[in-house]
């Protein structure tokens, strides 16, 4: 639906001169939303006829005066109808500016999305891991389709993004594209670094994001228990591509490997540690920050069980590991062979290892942390619980030492 537009004149304020002559200001107005500007001409408020929108008289001086407010209101119509051809946004703001000489450095929305997208492309495993890139890419197909859904335009101006924008994507990515809370702030807080970089580079005077927070919501992440471990580990698979998926999952469910580091995981990551134990020492692929992790006894077994065999695809990597896809496909039948009523995916593991394996077993939290390769306490928090288990056994340890010290003070009482 085309946009309702009108262009008016009149004359504005009581800033009237010496000789009672008044400013002339042209109004656009695009669907309700006004711009004005001075067009640089005085009038005596006696002569304006405003329901024509001109200057009374037939002299060659009002002549002239409505030929020239004519001209312009001709000029703003062509540049109306030249957006409406090339399906740009048409506000007023927009108009105004055009018509007054101000659109040269105006920059798309979307040119400097896909600026940025391949600038970060270029940068896969320098600064950016793939998952990274692939992220930014979604994001600037939402907004595409966000402005296209809105606006029905192919592009907008930078500065044409305020508030408003930013809550009505955020309710488009709810509605629209069905995406969780916690997903359309992943989203939107990727558009914020393109708004940031406008605003750095001056392309816009100020942040809308100003008065918007991402607020994440707590999810409750699921783990195996001591039990479910147990049981995939003694479950006898009926096929070999089973059990090594399952060899896998277990393996990163005692050293917390997210899957595209066990994935690449090669000899050359494997150290001899200051206990004079081997240790994985591996740069994370999302973040490029230092793990270090001690090898616990099952997950040396399973090194050891696919050493020198042919079922790893690549020579340089240590495990036989699948496609992301697969792996999850082939859990969610391992979860039903197991009996396990859990939504078992890959992931899943890593949060294993934090609460289950190592947190619940008395290992402090910033130990569990650097091994995950986590930046902040924060983050580390997000994937281990404190089991009630470990709060009564922690509890228990306290009780014993205030019953020791309530036993000692009746002694030296008696």
């Amino acid at each position: 639906m085309q946009p309702t537009f009108s262009v008016l004149f009149y004359p504005k304020g009581s800033n009237i001169d010496k000789d009672g002559m008044i400013p002339i200001y042209s109004r656009i107005t695009v669907d309700g939303k006004r711009s004005e500007f001075s067009i640089g001409r005085k009038v005596l408020l006696t002569k304006w006829n405003s329901d024509a929108g001109k200057i009374r008289g037939t002299t060659s001086n009002v002549r002239e005066l409505n030929r020239y407010m004519g001209s312009i209101r001709h000029k703003i119509h062509q540049i109306q109808e030249r957006l409406s051809k090339e399906d740009a946004l048409i506000t007023a703001e927009i108009v105004k500016n055009i018509y007054l000489g101000r659109s040269d450095k105006r920059r798309m929305l979307l040119e400097i999305f896909q600026e940025h997208n391949k600038k970060v492309e270029k940068l896969i495993g320098k600064d950016f891991a793939p998952g990274t890139v692939t992220r930014y890419k979604t994001a600037k197909k939402h907004i595409e389709d966000y402005i296209i859904f809105q606006f029905n335009v192919k592009d907008i101006s930078v500065k044409e993004v305020d508030f408003k924008f930013i809550k009505g994507f955020e309710y488009y990515l709810k509605t629209e594209r069905s995406c969780s809370h916690n997903t359309a702030m992943k989203y939107i807080t990727n558009f914020k670094k393109i708004i940031r970089i406008a605003h750095a580079n001056e392309w816009i005077s100020k942040d809308p994001f100003l008065h918007w927070k991402a607020k994440l919501r707590i999810v409750e992440r699921e783990f195996l228990t001591k039990e479910e471990i147990q049981r995939m580990t003694e479950k006898d698979l009926h096929t070999k591509r089973l059990d090594q998926v399952k060899d896998i999952f277990l393996f990163c469910c005692f050293t917390g490997l997210a899957y595209a580091d066990v994935k690449k995981l090669s000899a050359n990551d494997l150290v001899l540690g200051l206990d004079g134990e081997i240790w994985i020492k591996i740069n994370r692929t999302k973040t490029n920050t230092r793990s270090s992790i001690p090898i616990l006894p099952t997950a040396a077994l399973i090194i050891e069980k696919y050493k020198n065999t042919s079922n790893v695809t690549n020579e340089d990597t240590l495990l036989p590991v699948l496609s992301n896809q697969k792996m999850n496909a082939y859990l969610k039948e391992i979860a039903d062979l197991c009996e396990i009523n859990k939504n078992l995916t890959f992931h899943l593991a890593r949060h294993t290892f934090a609460t289950t394996v190592t947190l619940s077993n008395g290992v402090p939290i910033e130990s569990v942390s650097k091994m995950l390769g986590h930046n902040s306490l924060r983050t580390t928090q997000h994937y281990a619980k404190i089991l009630d288990q470990k709060i009564s056994e922690d509890m228990q340890i306290l009780k014993n030492k205030m019953n020791r010290l309530s036993q000692q003070n009746e002694e030296k009482v008696s």
